[in-house]
């Protein structure tokens, strides 16, 4: 299994137009950057690669990956024009979503507790993509929609009735099949001119053009981790996420809570 990650973006949400910021993937928390915590878990899970997608600044990510001794793990791939969409982020990386590997995506702007991780790479399911139900208010999240034990929908603002309803942390796992269809759906909305759209929307055409039961899910509920978009996510971050993350103990605490949620793993 390899990992595709979208580094590229400017964060505009979060530091308005300047750009003398680092990339959200090179914040620091307690010392490490992202970049570095999410290398520290991807290795001991068994991911052979990691396929960074870079732009903005990403000479600073350059930079960091070769400070933490990643160079042989980590490849690049060039976004050149980052400041146009994640979309376009996801079909830069479309070659190597059509190499017949298994994939781990993520967005490299979250901060979360190791086992949340864990649990998605080494979920039985091919085609997994993690659900919290602890969901947040209003338009931004990206909501992961189940009926009978499967996701039947994804994306922002989802009308309908479902059994469950949770919010996507930014992760999924796919297999080489899928993958190779999301390479194609990035190719159709680029060749649209819908390079602007965000990439979930890709990402759904395939869920709901398959049949029932392809994806699956992971519930994380109770497990720290949070998306860092805004300068209140920041400050949530360092104030009451790290320090979950960090307490003594609370990794076997948070095992016990992705235990109890298991039955309703499907």
């Amino acid at each position: 299994m390899k990992t595709l990650m979208l580094a590229a973006g400017v964060g505009k949400r979060l530091y308005g137009e300047d750009d003398s910021q680092p990339p959200k993937a090179l914040l620091r928390f307690d010392g490490k950057t992202l970049l570095h915590r999410h290398i520290e878990i991807l290795e001991p899970c068994g991911i052979e690669e990691l396929v960074l997608v870079v732009g903005y600044r990403e000479e600073d990510i350059v930079a960091e990956v070769e400070a933490i001794g990643a160079g042989d793990y980590v490849r690049m791939v060039r976004n050149p024009d980052f400041r146009g969409g994640p979309m376009i982020s996801l079909w830069a990386a479309r070659e190597m979503l059509r190499e017949g590997d298994d994939i781990l995506f993520m967005d490299a702007d979250v901060l979360y507790h190791p086992p949340l991780l864990e649990r998605l790479i080494r979920s039985p399911q091919a085609n997994c993509v993690l659900l919290d139900r602890d969901i947040q208010v209003g338009e931004d999240p990206v909501r992961v929609c189940v009926n009978a034990g499967a996701v039947v929908d994804f994306g922002k603002m989802i009308e309908g009735d479902f059994e469950m309803v949770g919010e996507w942390p930014g992760f999924m796992k796919m297999s080489p099949r899928i993958a190779a269809k999301v390479a194609d759906m990035t190719q159709l909305y680029m060749d649209q001119g819908k390079s602007d759209m965000t990439y979930e929307w890709a990402m759904r055409d395939v869920l709901v053009g398959e049949p029932h039961g392809t994806f699956g899910y992971e519930d994380i509920t109770g497990v720290p981790w949070i998306e860092i978009d805004f300068p209140a996510d920041l400050m949530r971050a360092e104030k009451i996420i790290l320090p979950r993350i960090s307490l003594p103990g609370d990794g076997a605490e948070e095992a016990e809570t992705m235990d109890l949620a298991e039955s309703g793993s499907h």
